[in-house]
């Protein structure tokens, strides 16, 4: 029976038996279709026989090249189309959180670095790379962005975060979904928007542990991002959260994943479950006797495809249908959206790849080029003394440390590398890690250049560099220390690149499981790092991290420091640029770095009474200030700001508010300066935070030149859930503080709200309008 693009989805699901309506609510891992590393057609013929809405990683968890992952994707949409009654091609999804995770896809900053830059553009740009590569090999479905807001860094994939704030948050994740989905799904790849909701504020900062957020914060705080990436972006997918939210675990609640997620935020996509997470109401959650009940509440609660495999959604949920815990209805509503979606892509016009084309999509120069200029923005300028940048004719210079020469290291938990990295343990059965070809790995393998690599071509001739590891990340092994310290004696400056290895496996410091509980340095790094500064040989120190660490020490007697987050391929690169002055780090902090992880979470958006004991303000042993705030980050310049201009005031309840300002580079180099607003309502009818992001500018700027900036900030745009959880406005005054960072305001003023009463808000407003103007170069 072939299938037209132009159905009637209703007469079609009428004539589907009960096996061909599961097979499209369920998805197999590609290995779960393989032997010994292989497509089994017998497999196929037996697992297909019926349909299946998708397939779990075809490319991601084995080691097909991108030629071979199309051929396979080829072959499997063949069999299904031409050799199951219905005639429906599946939806292949990847991960492609900082690209596509497969091998030989391009790896681009993680997202923490990426929302470093301050543009969210960049994002989009990313997404549009990554969306090519996937269609290349027939994925349609990419499973990002992560939309959670970041406050917690003990949680290991806060890196895969775009930070601590809504509004930030909300920008890189509407870019995002616009690259990636492209102008139509036909001629894009579906995002899928995750975690619905509250995953990365789990107790004990444990990952998938019980979350604690009242209804008000989570409304406020952790809503916006996804609202933003359904209303102004068009999520086409959301993947549910792992925890329990206040008692609910989330995979189970009707209250959170249907009237909370589409009928209060309006999402019309589908509800696809995270990896495990329907069975994890009965095996983790202890929340359903049986996996028959487990798929009931998951189904009736809106999970409409259950991946990676079938587990819950195959012959648990045919008798939860028989016991009459589920209905058919329910079952077709599943079918009918996730169907929607395959037409929306036009899989039924063309569910095949051009295999002849597959390489022209991969690692082009273009995205070698984005990827080091996306790293290049990352970087951020924590501290210097005036060592930085380096002179590139420096006599003798060593370079230290686990990620020196450790291309690994640059690269985050959901590329391919940390991939294979977990998996050649794991070595699931039938799959092609049982009998890994290196050769075909190493032939398609991103090429990533270490930091040392990067320094040794970018220094003069002349130069003597010197490397030693020093340490390892983990490991408490301290012999490597005194070659470490040799060579340092020797240098007329050290380059100490410390950090994470970011991943999934035992080995890994940060990413998904990876959970911190001191915010420090991993291993012996720390003692490597104080032994070495105390030799007095001046020492920048390089991070190449996915977390914010705790370090005040380190903030105050490393000469300079030089946050580089998880850079991606071309980040050793724009590593040696930002050191060597050719590249000016201009990247701003997402997220606060706190002096001692007692203060977690610290966040710069917090309440009157937070951040403070009472009349001691104080801990006992230690300042409650953060050690580099919310939106820091130096420049090898600096600039002046001047003749702020608020107009007007008083402004009507749905009127706009001119706020401009004027710019200059005061120093000797072009460089970067994000420009930033923050509003405070000073008194509303609940406590509201001391500072909220609204806008913000980067700008480039030549010695001397001035850009005047000017917000136009939509008086909704202030607009809060109240105690009855309805969008208000409220009259009043706000002040305006906009500055350097969070807590470097350089000009403020206030504007007043005009009316009596606060009103509802029908749209929520989530971007200020920013106009730059050049006014003149002394």
């Amino acid at each position: 029976m072939k299938i037209a693009s132009q159905i009637n989805l209703e007469l079609l699901i009428s004539k589907m038996s009960l096996d061909e309506k599961l097979g499209q609510i369920g998805s197999y891992w590609i290995y779960d279709l393989q032997t010994k590393g292989k497509l089994d057609p017998h497999k196929i013929s037996e697992k297909l026989k019926h349909g299946i809405g998708q397939i779990s990683r075809l490319a991601g968890v084995t080691t097909f090249d991108p030629v071979s992952a199309a051929q396979a994707t080829n072959v499997l949409q063949k069999f299904l189309v031409e050799q199951t009654y219905l005639g429906i091609p599946a939806i292949f999804h990847e991960e492609c959180c900082s690209g596509a995770m497969v091998l030989g896809g391009t790896v681009f900053p993680q997202m923490i670095g990426l929302a470093s830059s301050f543009k969210p553009e960049l994002a989009e740009k990313m997404a549009a790379e990554i969306s090519v590569q996937l269609q290349a090999i027939g994925a349609r479905q990419g499973l990002a962005p992560v939309l959670d807001v970041g406050r917690d860094p003990r949680w290991g994939r806060v890196e895969e975060t775009f930070g601590e704030d809504p509004t930030l948050v909300s920008h890189f994740g509407m870019a995002y979904v616009r690259g990636l989905q492209g102008k139509t799904l036909r001629q894009g790849v579906i995002a899928t928007g995750k975690h619905f909701i509250g995953h990365s504020l789990s107790l004990g900062g444990l990952n998938c542990g019980p979350v604690q957020i009242g209804w008000n914060e989570l409304y406020n705080i952790y809503l916006p991002s996804f609202h933003a990436a359904i209303q102004e972006a068009g999520l086409a997918a959301m993947m549910n959260a792992y925890p329990e939210l206040d008692g609910e675990v989330v995979a189970a609640s009707r209250r959170i994943l249907t009237r909370l997620l589409r009928q209060t935020l309006g999402f019309a996509g589908v509800i696809v479950s995270d990896y495990l997470a329907v069975e994890m109401i009965h095996t983790y959650h202890n929340a359903a006797h049986d996996l028959s009940e487990a798929a009931s509440l998951a189904l009736n609660a809106g999970i409409e495809v259950e991946l990676p495999s079938v587990m819950c959604f195959g012959d648990p949920l045919k008798l939860a249908l028989n016991t009459g815990k589920i209905n058919l209805e329910t079952i077709d509503l599943a079918v009918g959206r996730h169907l929607q979606m395959k037409v929306d892509l036009g899989l039924f016009d063309n569910p095949y790849v051009d295999e002849g084309k597959v390489l022209a999509s991969f690692e082009t120069p273009g995205q070698r080029q984005l990827a080091r200029s996306i790293a290049r923005e990352s970087m951020v300028l924590l501290k210097n003394d005036g060592m930085l940048p380096l002179k590139k004719t420096i006599p003798t210079l060593a370079v230290i440390g686990p990620n020196a020469h450790f291309g690994r290291g640059l690269l985050s938990d959901y590329s391919y590398a940390a991939s294979v990295e977990r998996l050649r343990v794991v070595k699931p059965v039938d799959s092609s890690f049982e009998d890994v070809d290196e050769q075909a790995l190493a032939a398609y393998a991103v090429r990533v250049e270490t930091v040392l690599e990067s320094i040794q071509k970018i220094v003069a001739p002349g130069t003597q560099v010197l490397y030693a590891r020093g340490c390892d990340h983990l490991d408490e092994d301290t012999s490597g220390c005194a070659e470490a310290m040799r060579i340092a004696a020797q240098a007329d400056a050290v380059i100490l690149v410390l950090g994470d290895r970011s991943g999934l496996a035992a080995c890994c410091t940060t990413g998904e499981t990876r959970d911190s509980v001191d915010l420090r340095l991993p291993g012996v790094q720390e003692d490597l790092a104080r032994a070495i500064i105390a030799s007095g040989t001046p020492v920048v120190v390089v991070l190449v991290n996915g977390r914010p660490y705790a370090m005040p020490w380190l903030a105050e007697h490393a000469n300079a420091i030089l946050e580089a987050w998880l850079p991606g391929e071309e980040g050793g690169r724009a590593i040696a640029e930002t050191l060597f002055g050719d590249a000016n780090p201009g990247g701003k902090l997402p997220i606060t770095f706190p002096r001692h992880v007692g203060q977690v979470p610290s966040f710069y958006n917090h309440k009157p009474s937070g951040m403070k004991s009472n009349w001691f303000i104080d801990y006992v042993g230690e300042k409650v200030t953060p050690l580099y705030e919310f939106g820091y980050g130096l420049s090898y310049t600096t600039f002046e700001y001047r003749q702020l201009v608020i107009d007007p005031s008083p402004v009507a309840q749905a009127g706009t508010v001119s706020i401009s300002v004027q710019i200059k580079n005061s120093g000797a180099a072009a460089g970067d300066e994000v420009v930033q607003l923050y509003t405070r309502d000073l008194y509303a009818c609940q406590p509201r935070p001391v500072k909220e992001l609204k806008g913000y500018a980067r700008l480039t700027l030549a010695p001397g030149e001035t850009r005047q900036v000017t917000f136009i900030l939509p008086v909704d745009m202030l607009a809060f859930y109240d105690q009855s959880l309805n969008l208000v406005v409220e009259p009043g005054e706000i002040q305006v503080m906009v500055g350097s960072s969070s807590e470097d305001i350089r000009l403020s003023g206030s504007f007043e709200i005009s009316g009596e009463n606060k009103i509802k808000i029908t749209r929520r407003i989530f971007t200020c309008p920013v106009e730059i103007h050049s006014l003149f170069q002394v």
